[in-house]
């Protein structure tokens, strides 16, 4: 019989600066949960994989090098490998990221 595990990390992850939690992780994709307080900042970065950001919840603008890009709720968004990006929450926000 199949078991069916329920978790509820994305909604217990607290606003509390910067929050990240690998959700899922296999030799295919990786799953991370990001929870940025207001006002916030994940500081500039680069990934090493394409990856996509869906919005839950709040509201960011997304940096890529250096041109704004603002995201609310049910929105999402691509970008490419080895792009410098950082995010700033401009209210308490939660999104994934999936690479």
């Amino acid at each position: 019989m199949y078991t069916i595990n329920i978790d509820n990390t994305i909604a217990n992850q607290a606003f509390d600066g910067l929050q990240i939690t690998q959700l899922v992780k296999n030799p295919k994709f990786e799953v991370l949960s990001i929870s940025l307080a207001k006002n916030a900042v994940f500081p500039p970065h680069e990934s090493n994989e394409d990856a996509h950001l869906i919005m839950l919840q709040g509201q960011i603008v997304f940096y890529i090098e250096n041109n704004p890009v603002n995201l609310t709720e049910q929105q999402e968004f691509s970008f490419p490998k080895h792009t410098e990006h950082w995010v700033e929450a401009t209210e308490d926000s939660k999104f994934l990221i999936i690479r």
